[in-house]
């Protein structure tokens, strides 16, 4: 079966200023700026809709490609007011109304609502092809039965059905590439093999070739190869993908995800300032925070701590922007949740600076596992000072969360929270005078790490279980062991910091001189743009290369 149509140059007025977070421009410039177009790439999706409305249509598909969510939603609307008998855009605000695909949380019934309203509208309209019938029916996969289905099952329907939909027109490029977007939404956290991914991205890259201009194949392709072992095969497409669709916020973010996984953190920086910039000027704030959360990751990877405070303290202003009804970019409320959650304790746990741990505050929130992430700081920042009564409380927290999560029906981040317990409660064991019991739950702790996948919505874990183990064993001079699970963690968590210090440290109190000094230099590299005089490791690993004569 075939499809007809020229692909079209899709366009919206967006600003892009490459400069800090809260950059702003003067009127006369504001003016220019909003006269002029930025694009979101080439897309055509071809339709029934009447030749007024395709236009129309595909530039709301274009925002959909970059999880633009909230002006899809708008601009299928727009579809529907030139063509009210253009059945797909109801299918486009469907997709839309279903949110980010890799957001790993349960929608609830309010939420799934504005979705089922337009399928039924869809439905009532009607479609006036088979294969926009397939469309429709496909995605009303992930919304039907919710009371009897499982998210989980219900999005691994969506994918079956769009496999389907893809094999039947094998010519209709967008069928292959929501498909492939599908498979790698679904794949499971836990399959190591991750055949999802590498299906979805022999689709995509192929695709790529072909379509080197559209925005949702570049997209994809980092999503899909989001994993330590696959994200290398992201890069072009990470470093394309901002120069393909400039007038999306989120385009501008999602290169970080290849780059934090490949430890290019200058790169991240550059990409997720101007990130956060464009989602303040666009009113996306649940976006800017995403981007600000993988910011200060970045800024704490490479000693630049003062960076790293700024962010710090500019989150009150941006959370009291934050609507979590409004329905907007690729990331959804969860993700400024986590974000208000994750920096501070970031901030805190990366510096060791334990007494700060202690004293943050859990944020009320919506989504549990958010709040978990303040408790596992407090509980390691209470372990290391000795205040037993704030770890033991703070292990309990945890627990409780994750008991809390999996009786919501949500299994992955119960499991999330289960092993942050299984680690803060380690330390506080550790705090106890137990040792042994204490490198018992950690090395438990880290093995279940092992078998899962972070998720999209951070960075990279608060502290790595294997890292934290490593330092146990530091603590109990035990350095050979130890150097081999920073090692570790650096094998998932290139340039990390902590892990690259710790081997060199490591490496040291091993009496090999020659690994220390490549650690060190490691280290000094990773941050040539830190503070000065700069952390305490920092001024340790430069000390110890003059001293070995490298500087």
């Amino acid at each position: 079966m075939s499809l007809t149509g020229a692909g079209a140059r899709v366009l919206v007025g967006l600003v892009l200023v490459p400069a800090g977070i809260g950059a702003t421009v003067d009127g006369g410039e504001a003016r220019q700026a909003a006269s002029g177009s930025d694009r979101l790439g080439t897309v055509h999706f071809e339709t029934s809709c009447a030749p007024s409305a395709k236009p129309q249509f595909d530039h709301a598909v274009a925002l959909l490609h970059s999880f633009e969510f909230g002006p899809a939603i708008a601009a299928f609307e727009a579809t529907l007011r030139t063509d009210p008998g253009c059945a797909m855009a109801y299918w486009g605000i469907a997709l839309g109304r279903w949110g980010n695909p890799f957001a790993a949380r349960q929608r609830s019934a309010a939420q799934l609502q504005p979705g089922l309203d337009a399928i039924e509208r869809a439905r009532r309209t009607p479609p006036k092809t088979g294969r926009e019938r397939q469309y429709i029916a496909a995605v009303g996969t992930l919304y039907a039965h919710q009371d009897t289905i499982a998210q989980s099952a219900r999005v691994v329907a969506y994918e079956h059905a769009m496999a389907d939909l893809a094999a039947t027109y094998r010519e209709d490029r967008e069928a292959s590439i929501f498909y492939a977007l599908a498979l790698a939404a679904s794949a499971p956290p836990s399959d190591k093999t991750y055949a999802n991914q590498l299906k979805a991205g022999a689709i995509l890259e192929r695709l790529f070739r072909e379509q080197p201009d559209h925005p949702g194949i570049a997209h994809y392709i980092i999503h899909t190869y989001d994993v330590p072992a696959l994200a290398d095969r992201a890069l072009d497409a990470a470093r394309r993908y901002a120069s393909i669709a400039p007038g999306a916020p989120h385009a501008l973010h999602m290169p970080s995800h290849t780059f934090t996984r490949l430890g290019y953190w200058q790169e991240s920086i550059d990409t997720n300032i101007a990130s956060a910039a464009a989602a303040k000027r666009e009113g996306e704030t649940a976006e800017e925070l995403h981007a600000m959360d993988y910011l200060a990751y970045a800024y704490l990877q490479t000693a630049r701590d003062a960076s790293a405070s700024r962010l710090l303290e500019s989150l009150p202003e941006v959370a009291s922007r934050f609507d979590p009804d409004a329905v907007g970019g690729a990331a959804p409320p969860l993700a400024a949740y986590f974000s208000l959650a994750a920096i501070p304790a970031r901030y805190a746990l990366e510096r060791r600076a334990w007494e700060e741990a202690v004293r943050l505050t859990p944020r009320a929130s919506p989504i549990p596992y958010t709040e978990a992430m303040t408790f596992f700081a407090r509980a390691l920042g209470a372990a290391h000072t000795g205040d037993l009564v704030t770890a033991r409380a703070s292990v309990a927290a945890l627990d409780d969360v994750s008991r809390r999560l999996a009786r919501s029906g949500d299994p992955y981040w119960a499991d999330q929270v289960d092993i942050q317990r299984r680690a803060a409660q380690a330390w506080t064991l550790f705090a106890e005078g137990r040792p042994s019991e204490a490198i018992q739950m950690m090395r438990d702790a880290a093995g279940r790490e092992d078998l899962t996948e972070k998720s999209a919505v951070t960075p990279g874990p608060l502290a790595p279980a294997r890292e934290l183990l490593g330092d146990m064993l530091i603590e109990m001079n035990r350095p050979a062991e130890a150097r081999k699970e920073y090692l570790a963690t650096l094998g998932k968590e290139p340039n990390r910091f902590r892990a690259v210090y710790g081997a060199a440290r490591a490496a040291a109190l091993s009496g090999d001189a020659a690994a220390a000094r490549a650690g060190y230099a490691q280290l000094v590299n990773i941050c040539e743009r830190g503070d000065s005089p700069g952390r305490p490791e920092l001024q340790e690993a430069k000390k110890a290369l003059t001293a070995s004569g490298q500087r």
